[in-house]
Protein backbone atom coordinates (compact mmCIF):
# COMPACT_ATOMS: atom_id res chain seq x y z
CA UNK A 1 0.00 0.00 0.00
CA UNK A 2 1.36 3.40 -1.01
CA UNK A 3 0.20 6.26 1.24
CA UNK A 4 0.62 10.02 0.85
CA UNK A 5 0.34 12.02 4.08
CA UNK A 6 -1.60 15.28 3.87
CA UNK A 7 -0.27 17.87 6.33
CA UNK A 8 -1.30 21.46 7.10
CA UNK A 9 0.75 23.62 4.73
CA UNK A 10 2.43 26.92 5.53
CA UNK A 11 -0.33 29.47 4.98
CA UNK A 12 1.18 32.79 5.97
CA UNK A 13 4.00 34.26 7.96
CA UNK A 14 1.82 35.08 10.96
CA UNK A 15 -0.42 31.98 10.81
CA UNK A 16 0.71 29.22 13.18
CA UNK A 17 -2.54 27.29 13.60
CA UNK A 18 -5.73 26.60 11.66
CA UNK A 19 -9.10 24.97 12.34
CA UNK A 20 -10.46 22.19 10.14
CA UNK A 21 -13.83 23.81 9.55
CA UNK A 22 -15.35 21.12 7.32
CA UNK A 23 -14.57 18.11 5.19
CA UNK A 24 -15.52 18.43 1.52
CA UNK A 25 -15.10 14.72 0.74
CA UNK A 26 -16.34 11.69 2.65
CA UNK A 27 -13.99 9.43 4.58
CA UNK A 28 -13.04 6.55 2.26
CA UNK A 29 -14.04 8.43 -0.89
CA UNK A 30 -11.87 8.43 -3.99
CA UNK A 31 -10.30 11.84 -4.64
CA UNK A 32 -8.54 13.23 -7.68
CA UNK A 33 -5.24 15.12 -7.65
CA UNK A 34 -5.79 18.80 -6.65
CA UNK A 35 -9.42 18.14 -5.71
CA UNK A 36 -10.36 20.11 -2.54
CA UNK A 37 -10.81 17.69 0.34
CA UNK A 38 -11.44 20.08 3.26
CA UNK A 39 -11.51 23.71 4.37
CA UNK A 40 -9.18 25.37 6.86
CA UNK A 41 -10.20 28.44 8.81
CA UNK A 42 -7.29 30.66 9.78
CA UNK A 43 -7.22 33.87 11.77
CA UNK A 44 -7.92 35.84 8.63
CA UNK A 45 -9.50 33.70 5.93
CA UNK A 46 -11.04 30.36 4.94
CA UNK A 47 -8.89 28.24 2.61
CA UNK A 48 -9.50 25.05 0.62
CA UNK A 49 -6.97 22.22 1.02
CA UNK A 50 -6.40 20.27 -2.25
CA UNK A 51 -5.42 16.62 -2.48
CA UNK A 52 -1.75 16.03 -3.24
CA UNK A 53 -2.43 12.71 -4.97
CA UNK A 54 -5.27 10.61 -6.36
CA UNK A 55 -6.60 7.73 -4.32
CA UNK A 56 -8.71 6.76 -1.32
CA UNK A 57 -9.10 9.45 1.35
CA UNK A 58 -8.51 8.40 4.96
CA UNK A 59 -9.44 10.87 7.71
CA UNK A 60 -6.94 11.57 10.48
CA UNK A 61 -8.25 14.87 11.88
CA UNK A 62 -11.87 15.70 12.63
CA UNK A 63 -14.01 18.73 11.91
CA UNK A 64 -13.45 21.42 14.52
CA UNK A 65 -9.90 20.29 15.36
CA UNK A 66 -7.27 22.97 15.86
CA UNK A 67 -4.18 21.98 13.91
CA UNK A 68 -0.70 23.45 13.95
CA UNK A 69 1.18 24.06 10.73
CA UNK A 70 2.64 20.71 9.64
CA UNK A 71 0.08 18.61 11.55
CA UNK A 72 -1.28 15.47 9.86
CA UNK A 73 -4.75 16.00 8.40
CA UNK A 74 -5.41 12.94 6.27
CA UNK A 75 -3.84 10.13 4.28
CA UNK A 76 -4.41 9.15 0.66
CA UNK A 77 -4.02 5.51 -0.35
CA UNK A 78 -2.72 5.82 -3.93
CA UNK A 79 -2.88 2.06 -4.53
CA UNK A 80 -6.67 2.24 -4.69
CA UNK A 81 -8.01 2.71 -8.21
CA UNK A 82 -11.03 4.82 -8.93
CA UNK A 83 -13.16 1.81 -9.81
CA UNK A 84 -12.62 0.30 -6.36
CA UNK A 85 -14.30 3.27 -4.76
CA UNK A 86 -17.54 2.43 -6.51
CA UNK A 87 -17.32 -1.33 -5.99
CA UNK A 88 -18.58 -2.78 -2.81
CA UNK A 89 -18.69 -6.22 -1.33
CA UNK A 90 -22.04 -7.74 -2.20
CA UNK A 91 -24.22 -8.04 0.79
CA UNK A 92 -25.29 -11.48 1.83
CA UNK A 93 -28.93 -11.93 1.00
CA UNK A 94 -31.07 -11.40 3.96
CA UNK A 95 -32.69 -14.55 5.17
CA UNK A 96 -36.38 -14.24 4.67
CA UNK A 97 -38.47 -15.38 7.53
CA UNK A 98 -40.97 -17.95 6.37
CA UNK A 99 -42.58 -18.59 9.65
CA UNK A 100 -43.49 -16.23 12.35
CA UNK A 101 -44.48 -17.05 15.82
CA UNK A 102 -48.16 -16.46 16.20
CA UNK A 103 -48.87 -13.36 18.13
CA UNK A 104 -50.71 -13.94 21.30
CA UNK A 105 -53.97 -12.19 20.98
CA UNK A 106 -55.00 -10.29 24.00
CA UNK A 107 -58.62 -10.48 24.82
CA UNK A 108 -60.38 -7.20 24.37
CA UNK A 109 -60.78 -5.52 27.67
CA UNK A 110 -64.32 -5.62 28.73
CA UNK A 111 -65.80 -2.25 29.37
CA UNK A 112 -66.54 -1.88 33.02
CA UNK A 113 -69.41 0.23 33.73
CA UNK A 114 -69.29 2.34 36.77
CA UNK A 115 -71.99 2.08 39.26
CA UNK A 116 -74.51 4.87 39.47
CA UNK A 117 -73.00 6.00 42.73
CA UNK A 118 -69.72 6.77 41.02
CA UNK A 119 -70.61 7.96 37.47
CA UNK A 120 -73.53 10.14 38.47
CA UNK A 121 -72.38 13.74 38.86
CA UNK A 122 -68.77 12.97 37.97
CA UNK A 123 -67.28 14.89 35.04
CA UNK A 124 -65.21 13.36 32.29
CA UNK A 125 -61.56 14.56 32.19
CA UNK A 126 -62.32 17.11 29.44
CA UNK A 127 -65.40 18.32 31.31
CA UNK A 128 -63.50 18.60 34.58
CA UNK A 129 -60.94 20.86 32.90
CA UNK A 130 -63.65 23.11 31.45
CA UNK A 131 -65.46 23.37 34.78
CA UNK A 132 -62.25 24.19 36.60
CA UNK A 133 -61.33 26.94 34.14
CA UNK A 134 -64.86 28.32 34.20
CA UNK A 135 -65.08 28.31 37.99
CA UNK A 136 -68.13 26.01 38.07
CA UNK A 137 -68.62 23.39 40.79
CA UNK A 138 -69.44 19.91 39.44
CA UNK A 139 -72.12 19.61 42.16
CA UNK A 140 -74.13 22.32 40.38
CA UNK A 141 -74.13 20.52 37.02
CA UNK A 142 -76.55 17.79 35.93
CA UNK A 143 -74.86 15.13 33.85
CA UNK A 144 -76.55 13.86 30.70
CA UNK A 145 -73.99 11.19 29.87
CA UNK A 146 -74.16 7.50 30.57
CA UNK A 147 -75.16 6.77 34.18
CA UNK A 148 -75.41 10.52 34.82
CA UNK A 149 -71.76 11.37 33.96
CA UNK A 150 -71.06 15.05 33.23
CA UNK A 151 -70.00 15.33 29.58
CA UNK A 152 -67.96 18.00 27.86
CA UNK A 153 -71.17 19.50 26.43
CA UNK A 154 -72.68 19.64 29.93
CA UNK A 155 -69.62 21.50 31.20
CA UNK A 156 -69.62 24.01 28.32
CA UNK A 157 -73.30 24.71 28.86
CA UNK A 158 -72.83 25.21 32.60
CA UNK A 159 -69.96 27.67 32.05
CA UNK A 160 -72.00 29.59 29.46
CA UNK A 161 -75.00 29.78 31.79
CA UNK A 162 -72.81 31.08 34.60
CA UNK A 163 -71.37 33.77 32.34
CA UNK A 164 -74.84 34.86 31.20
CA UNK A 165 -76.33 34.95 34.70
CA UNK A 166 -76.25 38.35 36.45
CA UNK A 167 -73.73 38.52 39.24
CA UNK A 168 -75.40 38.67 42.67
CA UNK A 169 -74.89 41.88 44.55
CA UNK A 170 -72.47 41.58 47.43
CA UNK A 171 -71.89 43.86 50.34
CA UNK A 172 -68.72 45.88 50.09
CA UNK A 173 -65.80 44.08 51.61
CA UNK A 174 -62.72 45.48 53.19
CA UNK A 175 -59.74 45.35 50.82
CA UNK A 176 -57.63 42.27 51.28
CA UNK A 177 -53.90 42.51 51.65
CA UNK A 178 -53.30 39.57 49.34
CA UNK A 179 -55.72 38.30 46.72
CA UNK A 180 -55.48 34.64 45.87
CA UNK A 181 -55.73 33.76 42.18
CA UNK A 182 -59.28 33.10 41.01
CA UNK A 183 -60.25 29.63 40.06
CA UNK A 184 -60.32 30.66 36.40
CA UNK A 185 -56.62 31.59 36.49
CA UNK A 186 -53.97 28.97 36.68
CA UNK A 187 -50.27 29.74 36.98
CA UNK A 188 -48.22 28.28 34.17
CA UNK A 189 -45.85 25.53 35.10
CA UNK A 190 -42.17 25.96 34.24
CA UNK A 191 -42.61 22.75 32.28
CA UNK A 192 -44.52 24.81 29.70
CA UNK A 193 -41.42 26.88 28.84
CA UNK A 194 -38.21 25.96 27.06
CA UNK A 195 -35.22 25.47 29.34
CA UNK A 196 -32.86 24.01 26.77
CA UNK A 197 -29.28 25.19 26.24
CA UNK A 198 -26.79 24.47 23.50
CA UNK A 199 -23.03 24.65 23.30
CA UNK A 200 -21.10 25.53 20.14
CA UNK A 201 -17.40 25.97 19.63
CA UNK A 202 -16.37 29.48 18.63
CA UNK A 203 -15.06 29.78 15.09
CA UNK A 204 -11.37 30.54 14.72
CA UNK A 205 -12.22 33.99 13.36
CA UNK A 206 -14.47 34.71 16.34
CA UNK A 207 -11.75 33.56 18.75
CA UNK A 208 -9.16 35.70 16.99
CA UNK A 209 -11.45 38.74 17.08
CA UNK A 210 -12.04 38.20 20.80
CA UNK A 211 -8.34 37.83 21.53
CA UNK A 212 -7.42 40.96 19.56
CA UNK A 213 -10.17 43.06 21.14
CA UNK A 214 -9.11 42.11 24.66
CA UNK A 215 -5.50 42.81 23.70
CA UNK A 216 -6.42 46.23 22.31
CA UNK A 217 -8.30 47.09 25.49
CA UNK A 218 -5.63 45.87 27.90
CA UNK A 219 -2.43 46.79 26.07
CA UNK A 220 -3.18 50.29 24.75
CA UNK A 221 -3.92 53.63 26.40
CA UNK A 222 -7.14 54.01 24.42
CA UNK A 223 -9.23 57.18 24.60
CA UNK A 224 -12.07 58.47 22.41
CA UNK A 225 -12.83 62.00 21.30
CA UNK A 226 -16.17 63.01 19.74
CA UNK A 227 -17.46 65.60 17.31
CA UNK A 228 -20.40 66.03 14.97
CA UNK A 229 -20.47 66.81 11.27
CA UNK A 230 -23.11 68.58 9.19
CA UNK A 231 -23.51 66.52 6.02
CA UNK A 232 -25.66 69.04 4.14
CA UNK A 233 -23.00 69.79 1.53
CA UNK A 234 -21.95 66.15 1.13
CA UNK A 235 -25.55 65.10 0.49
CA UNK A 236 -26.05 68.00 -1.92
CA UNK A 237 -22.87 67.01 -3.78
CA UNK A 238 -23.99 63.40 -4.12
CA UNK A 239 -27.45 64.44 -5.26
CA UNK A 240 -26.11 66.86 -7.87
CA UNK A 241 -23.45 64.59 -9.38
CA UNK A 242 -24.68 61.06 -8.63
CA UNK A 243 -26.28 60.43 -12.02
CA UNK A 244 -23.27 61.72 -13.95
CA UNK A 245 -20.90 59.81 -11.64
CA UNK A 246 -22.73 56.53 -12.32
CA UNK A 247 -22.77 57.19 -16.07
CA UNK A 248 -19.05 57.92 -16.08
CA UNK A 249 -17.79 55.22 -13.70
CA UNK A 250 -20.58 52.65 -13.44
CA UNK A 251 -20.69 52.84 -9.63
CA UNK A 252 -22.43 55.07 -7.10
CA UNK A 253 -20.66 57.76 -5.12
CA UNK A 254 -21.13 56.65 -1.52
CA UNK A 255 -20.36 58.19 1.85
CA UNK A 256 -17.46 55.84 2.54
CA UNK A 257 -15.24 57.11 -0.29
CA UNK A 258 -15.79 60.71 0.81
CA UNK A 259 -14.91 59.85 4.42
CA UNK A 260 -11.92 57.76 3.34
CA UNK A 261 -10.53 60.53 1.14
CA UNK A 262 -11.05 63.13 3.89
CA UNK A 263 -9.26 60.91 6.43
CA UNK A 264 -6.42 60.14 3.98
CA UNK A 265 -5.82 63.84 3.40
CA UNK A 266 -5.67 64.61 7.12
CA UNK A 267 -3.51 61.53 7.82
CA UNK A 268 -0.91 63.02 5.49
CA UNK A 269 -1.13 66.25 7.49
CA UNK A 270 -1.08 64.49 10.89
CA UNK A 271 1.51 61.69 10.59
CA UNK A 272 1.23 60.72 14.28
CA UNK A 273 -2.32 59.46 13.70
CA UNK A 274 -1.00 57.33 10.84
CA UNK A 275 1.88 55.88 12.89
CA UNK A 276 2.31 52.46 14.55
CA UNK A 277 4.12 51.74 17.82
CA UNK A 278 6.75 48.98 17.55
CA UNK A 279 8.47 48.45 20.89
CA UNK A 280 10.18 51.74 21.71
CA UNK A 281 10.00 52.99 18.12
CA UNK A 282 7.31 54.67 16.05
CA UNK A 283 6.83 53.62 12.44
CA UNK A 284 5.55 56.44 10.24
CA UNK A 285 3.93 55.95 6.84
CA UNK A 286 3.95 58.27 3.84
CA UNK A 287 0.81 56.57 2.53
CA UNK A 288 -2.70 55.97 3.87
CA UNK A 289 -3.80 52.33 3.79
CA UNK A 290 -7.29 52.64 5.23
CA UNK A 291 -8.93 49.47 6.59
CA UNK A 292 -12.68 49.33 6.04
CA UNK A 293 -14.69 47.35 8.61
CA UNK A 294 -16.97 44.86 6.84
CA UNK A 295 -19.54 42.70 8.61
CA UNK A 296 -19.70 39.07 7.41
CA UNK A 297 -21.57 35.99 8.65
CA UNK A 298 -18.29 34.79 10.22
CA UNK A 299 -17.47 38.07 11.95
CA UNK A 300 -15.98 41.49 11.33
CA UNK A 301 -13.09 41.79 8.89
CA UNK A 302 -11.05 44.91 8.12
CA UNK A 303 -9.28 44.61 4.75
CA UNK A 304 -7.37 47.77 3.76
CA UNK A 305 -7.69 49.94 0.67
CA UNK A 306 -4.10 50.80 -0.19
CA UNK A 307 -2.88 54.31 -1.03
CA UNK A 308 -6.24 56.01 -0.57
CA UNK A 309 -4.45 59.37 -0.66
CA UNK A 310 -3.55 58.71 -4.33
CA UNK A 311 -6.80 57.11 -5.54
CA UNK A 312 -9.78 58.84 -7.13
CA UNK A 313 -13.22 58.67 -5.52
CA UNK A 314 -14.34 56.11 -8.12
CA UNK A 315 -11.28 53.94 -7.50
CA UNK A 316 -11.94 53.95 -3.76
CA UNK A 317 -15.58 52.96 -4.37
CA UNK A 318 -14.54 50.12 -6.70
CA UNK A 319 -12.02 48.79 -4.20
CA UNK A 320 -14.43 48.91 -1.25
CA UNK A 321 -17.11 47.12 -3.29
CA UNK A 322 -14.63 44.44 -4.38
CA UNK A 323 -13.36 43.82 -0.85
CA UNK A 324 -16.88 43.73 0.61
CA UNK A 325 -18.02 41.19 -1.99
CA UNK A 326 -15.03 38.93 -1.37
CA UNK A 327 -15.40 39.25 2.41
CA UNK A 328 -19.03 38.13 2.39
CA UNK A 329 -18.19 35.22 0.08
CA UNK A 330 -15.24 34.20 2.27
CA UNK A 331 -12.78 34.72 -0.60
CA UNK A 332 -10.42 37.32 0.84
CA UNK A 333 -6.78 36.32 0.54
CA UNK A 334 -4.23 36.80 3.30
CA UNK A 335 -2.56 39.52 1.24
CA UNK A 336 -5.86 41.40 0.95
CA UNK A 337 -6.32 41.19 4.73
CA UNK A 338 -2.82 42.38 5.60
CA UNK A 339 -1.64 45.88 6.37
CA UNK A 340 -3.62 49.00 7.12
CA UNK A 341 -2.52 52.18 8.89
CA UNK A 342 -5.93 53.53 9.93
CA UNK A 343 -9.46 52.10 10.16
CA UNK A 344 -12.95 53.41 9.43
CA UNK A 345 -16.01 51.61 10.81
CA UNK A 346 -19.61 52.57 10.10
CA UNK A 347 -21.98 51.51 12.87
CA UNK A 348 -24.62 53.80 11.37
CA UNK A 349 -25.63 51.15 8.86
CA UNK A 350 -26.93 49.10 11.83
CA UNK A 351 -28.63 52.08 13.48
CA UNK A 352 -25.89 53.15 15.90
CA UNK A 353 -26.13 56.79 16.97
CA UNK A 354 -22.93 56.92 19.03
CA UNK A 355 -20.19 54.50 20.05
CA UNK A 356 -16.56 54.20 21.11
CA UNK A 357 -14.87 52.05 18.43
CA UNK A 358 -12.02 49.85 19.63
CA UNK A 359 -8.56 50.02 18.09
CA UNK A 360 -7.54 47.68 15.29
CA UNK A 361 -4.03 46.79 16.46
CA UNK A 362 -1.28 47.61 15.67
CA UNK A 363 -2.92 50.76 14.30
CA UNK A 364 -3.09 53.80 16.54
CA UNK A 365 -6.47 55.25 15.60
CA UNK A 366 -9.92 54.33 14.27
CA UNK A 367 -12.78 56.56 13.09
CA UNK A 368 -16.34 55.60 13.93
CA UNK A 369 -19.17 56.79 11.67
CA UNK A 370 -22.75 56.71 12.90
CA UNK A 371 -26.35 57.22 11.80
CA UNK A 372 -27.39 60.42 10.03
CA UNK A 373 -30.20 62.17 11.90
CA UNK A 374 -32.04 65.38 11.05
CA UNK A 375 -31.60 67.69 14.04
CA UNK A 376 -32.27 71.36 14.75
CA UNK A 377 -29.02 73.31 14.60
CA UNK A 378 -28.21 76.99 15.21
CA UNK A 379 -26.93 78.33 11.84
CA UNK A 380 -25.98 82.03 11.77
CA UNK A 381 -28.41 82.80 14.55
CA UNK A 382 -31.25 80.77 13.01
CA UNK A 383 -32.61 77.32 13.84
CA UNK A 384 -32.38 75.01 10.84
CA UNK A 385 -32.87 71.28 10.38
CA UNK A 386 -29.61 69.65 9.27
CA UNK A 387 -28.49 66.06 8.58
CA UNK A 388 -26.04 65.46 11.42
CA UNK A 389 -23.69 62.59 12.21
CA UNK A 390 -21.67 61.98 15.36
CA UNK A 391 -18.03 61.10 14.75
CA UNK A 392 -15.84 59.22 17.22
CA UNK A 393 -12.07 58.91 17.03
CA UNK A 394 -10.54 56.30 19.30
CA UNK A 395 -6.77 56.58 19.60
CA UNK A 396 -3.76 55.21 21.45
CA UNK A 397 -2.62 57.98 23.79
CA UNK A 398 0.88 56.48 23.87
CA UNK A 399 1.28 57.53 20.23
CA UNK A 400 -1.18 60.38 19.75
CA UNK A 401 -1.56 63.41 21.99
CA UNK A 402 -5.03 64.61 22.92
CA UNK A 403 -4.59 67.88 21.01
CA UNK A 404 -3.54 65.97 17.88
CA UNK A 405 -6.57 63.68 18.04
CA UNK A 406 -8.95 66.62 18.47
CA UNK A 407 -7.45 68.67 15.65
CA UNK A 408 -7.46 65.60 13.40
CA UNK A 409 -11.19 65.08 13.94
CA UNK A 410 -11.96 68.78 13.54
CA UNK A 411 -10.05 68.83 10.26
CA UNK A 412 -11.98 65.80 8.95
CA UNK A 413 -15.20 67.54 9.96
CA UNK A 414 -14.19 70.70 8.07
CA UNK A 415 -13.42 68.79 4.86
CA UNK A 416 -16.73 66.94 4.97
CA UNK A 417 -18.67 70.14 5.60
CA UNK A 418 -16.92 71.74 2.61
CA UNK A 419 -16.25 68.86 0.19
CA UNK A 420 -15.41 71.23 -2.67
CA UNK A 421 -12.36 72.36 -0.73
CA UNK A 422 -11.37 68.70 -0.37
CA UNK A 423 -11.76 68.14 -4.10
CA UNK A 424 -9.63 71.20 -4.79
CA UNK A 425 -7.01 69.96 -2.32
CA UNK A 426 -7.38 73.01 -0.09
Amino acid sequence: MSVVEMKVPTIGESVTEVTLSQWLKEDGAYVELDEPICEFESDKATLEFPAEAAGKLIYVAAEGDDLEIGALVAKIDTSVAKESDDSAQPEAPKEEKTTEAPKEEKPAAAETEKSDSYAAGHPSPAAAKILKEGGVDAKDVTGTGKDGRITKEDALKAVQNKAAAPAPSKPAEAPKKETAPSKSFELSSTADFSRETSRKKMSRMRRTIAKRLVSAKNETAMLTTFNEVDLTEVMALRKKYQERFVERYGIKLGFMSLFAKACAKVLMEKPDVNAILDGNELIYHDYADISIAISTPSGLVVPPVHNVESLSFAEVEYKIKELASKARDGKLTLEEMSGGTFTITNGGVFGSLQSTPILNQPQSAILGMHGIKNRPMAINGEIKIRPMMYLALSYDHRVIDGSTSVTFLVRVKELLEDPVAMLMDL
